[in-house]
């Protein structure tokens, strides 16, 4: 197969604290590694010097893994992408300074990739043996993860309309702070998930803002369910732990309830009924399950990603450098990256 026809990209996404890469041949995957890190579990969030750090230790191992998987040499890649942002600074800093020196060294192109689009543009990856349905353009995406939730009109690969975002916090946030304030170890989101399923979604109702637009926000609900727990938690010192299972439920119901609602209305208003969902929180079982029975209700072609595909890994950095490299738009060696 000629060279212009088959394309070697590697991409490298170290945007938070997961070291990531990943090789693909045109569109199709053929190795992606990810090292997660676990020290932050006990601070109940990330902190950012301590993954710059760590990011440090992983890339060279994993992008050695992914070469090795991908069973091909630097020699043979097209070019290297890299996750320019959104993400802590020091974090992308080891990724964007590894893949410029690799790319320098082998003489090849080098690709920034905005880790947000990476998300979204996840669903046209491909794999050897799996038969996969894509997204038709222009499609609508909402894409909800721990620091973005937004709904956005796919019209083409590298061309999108933001039409609603969060004006303040993400839902992926409120899912980890609700969690934190239970007591719930983090990452919260997967937590409440799994316990949500024993437990009543109508047993405690919390405030659904009102926000203009196709936006959301989740900085209200965030603050009525620590007010309603804090009374709760004076009448009854062992409320959190007698109703865990319900107050999971509750609050999972209430955050897809404002999320559908205004995909709803985003689908009404463009008449686009190719629907997808990506980032961190489209791994929520309760918000893939709501998405497909809205999908038999209304008439919506749902697209879901695989669960590997949902949290941060460089494969969404390599499938968005394909797009690029198709386009020309290379990066120069003196690019660099943004926190937000």
């Amino acid at each position: 197969m000629g060279r212009s026809r088959e394309v070697k990209i590697l991409g490298i996404e170290s945007s938070c604290d997961d070291t990531s890469a990943a090789v693909i041949c045109d569109r199709v995957l053929l190795s992606n590694v990810i090292a997660n890190q676990k020290v932050h579990e006990k601070y109940g969030g990330v902190i950012p010097e301590l993954a710059s750090r760590v990011h440090q230790q992983n890339i060279i191992p994993v992008v050695d893994t992914a070469l090795k998987e991908a069973n091909i040499t630097k020699s043979d890649l097209d070019a290297i992408a890299f996750t320019k942002g959104p993400g802590l600074l020091g974090s992308l800093l080891v990724g964007v300074s590894f893949a410029k020196g690799l790319a320098a060294s082998i003489g090849v192109p080098l690709i920034e990739v905005n880790h947000l689009q990476g998300h979204v543009l996840s669903h046209f990856l491909e794999e050897d043996g799996k038969t996969k349905i894509f997204p038709s353009l222009p499609f609508l995406c909402l894409l909800v993860s721990g620091g973005h939730t937004q709904i956005i009109v796919v019209k083409d690969y590298l061309d999108f309309e933001i039409i609603g975002e969060t004006i303040d916090d993400a839902a992926g946030e409120a899912f980890d702070k609700c969690a934190k304030v239970m007591g719930l170890p983090y990452p919260g989101g997967p937590v409440i998930d799994a316990l949500a399923k024993e437990g009543n979604p109508t047993a405690f109702s919390f405030a659904k803002p009102k926000v203009a637009d196709f936006n959301y926000s989740f900085s209200g609900l965030k603050t009525s369910f620590l007010y309603f727990l804090q009374k709760k938690i004076a009448e009854n010192p062992a409320f959190v732990e007698e109703n865990k299972i319900d107050l999971c439920a509750s609050i999972q119901q209430t955050i897809i309830d404002i999320l559908m609602d205004k995909l709803i209305k985003a689908v009404a208003k463009t008449g686009i009924k190719d629907v997808a969902i990506a980032g961190g929180v489209s791994a929520n079982s309760g918000l893939a399950g709501r998405l497909h029975q809205t999908s038999a209700q209304l008439g919506w072609n749902v697209f879901v990603p695989e669960r590997k595909f949902t949290t941060d890994n460089a494969a969404m950095i390599a499938i968005t450098a394909y797009f690029k490299y198709q386009k020309a738009l290379f990066s120069s060696l003196d690019v660099t990256p943004f926190a937000s």
